[in-house]
């Protein structure tokens, strides 16, 4: 038969020193927890600063494309109606688009939200 073991002799240690190193161990865990999202964050943020400067990139140069298109609509324009006419009426074209745009865009935002 088995007998049950023998705790020895328990040490009863004050409630205060029990108190303080839980809160240690709560300072302690609470720390680990922040350095671990800082690092999460700062890895999160290293691997994002390459993707985020291309899409810069292809931006500024999607925009230099949109420029050209409007200059050379603009241009061909001037030589049917002239060159004041032309810049008129290739500047209320773009600015249909992009009131368009910005109607359809306030739309799904009202739609969305």
């Amino acid at each position: 038969m088995l007998k049950p073991a023998d705790p020895g002799p328990k040490e009863e240690r004050a409630i205060g020193e029990l108190v303080h190193e839980l809160i240690e161990e709560g300072k302690s865990y609470a720390r680990a927890e922040f350095d671990l999202a800082k690092a999460i964050a700062a890895a999160k943020a290293r691997a994002l600063a390459l993707p985020a400067a291309l899409f810069g990139v292809a931006f500024i140069c999607a925009l230099a494309a949109v420029t050209a298109l409007a200059v050379d609509i603009v241009l061909a324009l001037a030589r049917v109606l002239g060159p004041l006419l032309g810049g008129l009426a290739g500047m209320l074209i773009f600015a249909a688009v992009a009131g368009a745009f910005g109607w359809y865009g306030a739309q799904r935002l009202k739609r969305d939200l």
